[in-house]
């Protein structure tokens, strides 16, 4: 029974767990810049989404996905094509973060954490069946 379970969400146990991190990297460093460090709400989220961008990507490739690459070409495609799509959660990401906060005037690391459970989300269904999906041939 839990071979099977595991076998049924065998992506999405991995991509849970490395998600939690990944949205912790993202909310720490968010948090250290915005609320330690003075910076503008804007540019600390910018800087936070992308670290935690890099994070999941390695994640993502060796240990959720567990995609190999059998050239370099295709290995800057899958990296390419990752980073574009989290540049399209990002756009959704930033608004969030300007709607809640500046049209909304809610609490900027309360609307970041609302923030993370869409990007997270919308960033599983990119991932899964795009970005790593199992190609034939």
């Amino acid at each position: 029974m839990l071979k099977e379970l595991w076998n049924k969400y065998k992506d999405m146990i991995p991509y849970a767990f490395f998600g939690v991190l990944t949205t912790l990297v993202n909310i720490i460093t968010f948090d250290v810049l915005w609320h330690f460090l003075g910076w503008n709400y804007q540019f600390a989220n910018v800087l936070a989404y992308w670290l935690s961008v890099l994070f999941a990507y390695v994640t993502n490739k060796l240990w959720v996905f567990n995609s190999h690459t059998a050239t370099w070409k295709d290995f800057f495609k899958e990296m390419v094509s990752f980073f574009l799509f989290r540049a399209a959660s990002w756009v959704i990401d930033q608004s969030i973060m300007t709607i809640g906060v500046s049209l909304l005037h809610g609490n900027a690391l309360i609307v970041k954490i609302l923030d993370n459970v869409v990007v997270i989300i919308l960033n599983y269904v990119f991932s899964k069946f795009i970005i790593f999906r199992k190609r034939n041939g």
